[in-house]
């Protein structure tokens, strides 16, 4: 059985992909209302970290077995 980081991995690496996805969409099609801090463009800046700490949590625990 695989332990729950495996799986906290494989959740990070997808929410992260979703909003590097929702960020290069901002990128593209900015909206008509800016909000306060939007150039700062978040979501692609946490979706890209939450896809690296994702990415070394499932390559850590990826042949780890739990008893």
């Amino acid at each position: 059985m695989k332990p729950i980081w495996y799986f906290v991995g494989l959740i990070l690496l997808i929410t992260g992909l979703i909003l590097v996805g929702a960020g290069i969409y901002s990128l593209i099609y900015p909206s008509d209302e800016q909000k306060i801090l939007a150039h700062l463009h978040p979501n692609l800046w946490w979706g890209m970290l939450m896809v690296i700490v994702g990415f070394i949590y499932v390559i850590k625990n990826k042949n780890v077995t739990v008893e």
